[in-house]
This record gives structure tokens, C-alpha cells and sequence, in this order.
């Protein structure tokens, strides 16, 4: 069984994120779920949302603790939340973020860490420039499809063209192809480094 957790703010659409990856993984014939984690916060309070997806019949409802993925859609919890607690040594990490690990102060984590799976993809900027507001769960669905292969880039057009229609569908569904894109770059110019 495959389980993220995704942690932003409120009003960034964390929750959403969330069913949008459990539908994609649907729509590839799979098994999912997702709910968010969260009380009276308001817009901009630490929100965590949780997505499990398997083959098999999902029983489990449970929040995630000991997660595969590890979802960031705003970089000013790392330091405020213990966001990588419980990720699984094989893990995936995904950070809204232009800049990287290092420069963001978690240098350490990503030595603990495989280094082909963690990635930072500036998914606000790209959000910003197709949808002319700020959310980035689209943006870095698209990105972790890239990253792991777990679900695919059709999958995530899908499930966007499930929520939303028109031109949010197709700002969303740019959004999602051009992190996909940038973070398959990233990927590359790492494999490039590390074959020298």
C-alpha cells in the first residue's frame, strides 16, 4: 500500500490535492482513498491531508504516520511542523520550493534520504502563471507523477478534468504538465551528475 501525506495551509488546497491524487490513482484502476486531518483551523493554519492507494480493498482509516510520500505545499512548515516524521527511509519527498534542500535548511534530511527522490518544484511560480493564483496542489501532483512514476501524468489530467472545468481544468492541467516537465529535468540533470 502506497500512503502520502500531504501537509500545506489552509486555503492552499491540501485537502483537494488529496482526492485529486486518490482519483487519478482510481482512474488508473487502482484503489485509493483520501481525507484530510484538521479542526476549526482557519485560512492559513497548518492543514495535513492523507491519501492511501492500493490494489487491494483499503480498510485502514487511520492519519498516515509512517508515510511513503511526503507532499510540502508550503515550505515555511518546515521548520515550524516535524513534516518528515515517520517517512519511510525509501521514501519520496516533493517540496514546493525554487530552492533546494541544502538551501532550505535540510541538508541533513536529505542525506538520510535517497537522493533521486527528493525534489523541490517552484509549483506557487508555475501556479501563478497558469491559473493566476497561488495553489499548488495540481502543480505538484504533476510534479510527484514525475517523480515516482506511482501514478501518471494522464491520470493526474483526468482527475483534474473530474474536479474542474473550463479554463480552471486547462490552467490546472498546464500547471500539472509543466511541473511533470520541469521536474523530469531535474531528475535527468541529476542521474547526468551523478553517472560522471
Amino acid at each position: 500500500m502506497l500512503q502520502v501525506r500531504i501537509h500545506g495551509r489552509g486555503g492552499q488546497g491540501v485537502v483537494t490535492a488529496a482526492e485529486l491524487l486518490s482519483v487519478a490513482a482510481f482512474e488508473e484502476g487502482r484503489h485509493a482513498q483520501a481525507f484530510p486531518s484538521f479542526g476549526s483551523e482557519r485560512t492559513g493554519a497548518p492543514v495535513v491531508a492523507f491519501c492511501r492507494i492500493d490494489t487491494r480493498e483499503i480498510r485502514l482509516r487511520e492519519p498516515i504516520v509512517e508515510p511513503d510520500v511526503l507532499i510540502v505545499q508550503d515550505p515555511t512548515l518546515l521548520h515550524q511542523v516535524d513534516v518528515f516524521q515517520g517517512l519511510r527511509r525509501e521514501g519520496y519527498v516533493l517540496i514546493n520550493s525554487r530552492r533546494g534542500f541544502d538551501e532550505l535548511g535540510l541538508g541533513d534530511v536529505a542525506r538520510r534520504f535517497r537522493r533521486e527522490r527528493l525534489v523541490t518544484v517552484p509549483a506557487t511560480e508555475i501556479a501563478l502563471r497558469h491559473l493566476g493564483r497561488p495553489l499548488p496542489g495540481a502543480v505538484l501532483l504533476g510534479g510527484f507523477a514525475a517523480l515516482s512514476g506511482l501514478v501518471t501524468l494522464a491520470g493526474v489530467v483526468d482527475a483534474i478534468g473530474h474536479r474542474f472545468e473550463g479554463r480552471v481544468a486547462a490552467g490546472n492541467v498546464a500547471a500539472a504538465t509543466e511541473a511533470f516537465d520541469f521536474v523530469g529535468r531535474e531528475l535527468q540533470a541529476l542521474a547526468d551528475v551523478q553517472a560522471d
